[in-house]
Order: C-alpha cells, then sequence, then structure tokens
C-alpha cells in the first residue's frame, strides 16, 4: 500500500556541483553526505542526488512537484539565480499554480503552489 511522497532522488554527473546548486537554489544543506549519496531533508521528504550514472538513462519520464507558498515569488528567485525554467508557472485550475526548473544535470523539478492541500 502507497503511503505517500517519501524520496525523490536526482541523478547528477558531478556531485560536489549538485550540492551547491541545491544548496544556492533551495537554501538547504544535506543531512546526509556521502560520495555515493547526498540526502536532503525538504519539508519532511527527501531530496536525494545519486551520482552513480548507471542505475539511469537520460530522459525525464515524470516530475515531482514540491510545495511552495508562492510560485511566482519563486520563479522570481530562480531567475535573480539564472536558473533555466522548464516551464513558465501556469494556473492548472482555482488556485493552483504549477511550474518546472532544470538543474544543471538536466532534471526537470515541478514546484506546485497548492493552497488547498495540506500536507
Amino acid at each position: 500500500m502507497l503511503k505517500g511522497l517519501r524520496t525523490i532522488v536526482y541523478h547528477v554527473t558531478d556531485l560536489a556541483k549538485a550540492k551547491e546548486w541545491y544548496q544556492q537554489v533551495f537554501g538547504i544543506m544535506p543531512y546526509f553526505d556521502e560520495p555515493f549519496y547526498v540526502g536532503y531533508n525538504v519539508g519532511g521528504f527527501e531530496l536525494g542526488l545519486d551520482p552513480d550514472p548507471s542505475s539511469y538513462q537520460n530522459g525525464n519520464q515524470s516530475i515531482t512537484y514540491w510545495g511552495v507558498d508562492d510560485i511566482k515569488a519563486a520563479f522570481e528567485k530562480m531567475e535573480i539565480l539564472g536558473v533555466k525554467v522548464h516551464e513558465a508557472p501556469k494556473n492548472v485550475g482555482g488556485p493552483i499554480w504549477v511550474g518546472s526548473i532544470y538543474d544543471p544535470f538536466d532534471n526537470v523539478i515541478g514546484l506546485i503552489e497548492n493552497p488547498e492541500f495540506q500536507a
């Protein structure tokens, strides 16, 4: 039985560069930091960085959305930091907005503002 989102792992080719990027863009430090895996606690969920290229192929098949309080403010911050936008924020019904960005390794990171969902 599914219990809900616990972890999303992004595959990266340069772990040091990835740690620097996530620290700057997300404003977080890892709670687990080893040469084979780096883990961050983002609002009680895990964002992992995996430098092992043998376990994945290029091509993004899905998008995981991380909740934000204000998507417009989040994208303004991303613009200041020079982050490449995958999909600009758009309204998907009612008060719900989604958008997505790329990390330096072409992983797509979704952001969602959904005041109707409480974790």
